[in-house]
């Protein structure tokens, strides 16, 4: 067993520990505690309700509400709701009375769970941009910087891993020889770090195989006027995945590794 699969085997099992379920009989809902750190460095707590067959999940309100309490408000900025209507759209979520909400059945549980979680965090991360001095958002700063560079890449890739979910990457470039697929951090912390080295690791036996070249995975990392922990830049390069510094983007090194 390769050191990738015993790296999936072990995050399998700290999901599943870290992972508290807590049923409300009277409602019928079930309140699902994650191992995922939130906002205000709380546990990531979702909704799930099965009625009829329908399935449906929830944040109740919580992520708009805590964006709310942290100085960024969604809602009242056209360009944070351009944003917001992008990250729905591209997880399937519905925003309800300001709640994030999912719909499916019981067999689509894993996927929409996954979806949910992964939207909380990327709605989550606006809090981390000053509210009066962001003009725009680091994700398109990332797109003006590939197309300044004539990188054609394909932006909102979305690939299946060999666990039978889909994962959304910001860009993908396909060369002749590798494909690399790349996401953009503005900040690093302890849900987007492993998200991305886990979707990487999952679809890349799939990818490798169908395509017949090397995955490599890119991480472009906003460092200007914040400080990065070391722990997380780290862990990226542990698992082999490159990374660009945002203030270090036009250096011959950094550039070179866009080449496939």
């Amino acid at each position: 067993m390769s050191w990738i699969e015993n790296s999936i085997k072990e995050y399998y099992n700290w999901l599943h520990e870290k992972t508290i379920v807590t049923k409300d009989e009277n409602t019928g809902w079930s309140a699902i505690s994650t191992p995922y750190s939130g906002l205000f460095n709380d546990t990531i707590e979702i909704y799930a309700k099965l009625e009829n067959g329908r399935l449906i999940l929830s944040d109740d309100g919580v992520t708009l509400a805590n964006l709310e309490l942290a100085g960024a408000p969604l809602l009242r900025s056209s360009k944070r709701k351009e944003w917001l209507d992008m990250v729905l759209l591209n997880y399937g979520i519905a925003l309800l009375d300001n709640e994030l909400q999912v719909i499916g059945t019981e067999k689509d549980f894993n996927q929409k769970k996954h979806n949910l979680i992964c939207a909380i965090s990327e709605i989550s991360d606006m809090a981390m941009m000053a509210k009066h001095t962001v003009s725009s958002l680091f994700k398109e700063d990332v797109k003006a910087y590939l197309d300044e560079q004539g990188i054609i890449c394909t932006p909102q890739f979305i690939a299946k891993g060999s666990t039978g979910i889909e994962f959304t990457f910001d860009f993908q470039i396909a060369g002749k020889q590798k494909e690399i697929v790349i996401k953009s951090f503005n900040s690093l912390n302890k849900i987007n770090v492993p998200n991305f080295l886990f979707g990487w690791e999952d679809i890349k036996p799939i990818r490798e195989k169908v395509s017949c070249k090397e995955l490599k995975g890119l991480a472009i990392v906003n460092n200007e006027d914040k400080e990065i922990k070391r722990e997380y830049l780290d862990a990226l390069k542990s698992k082999g995945a490159d990374i660009i510094l945002w203030d270090q983007r036009y250096q011959r090194e950094m550039l070179d590794k866009f080449a496939a």
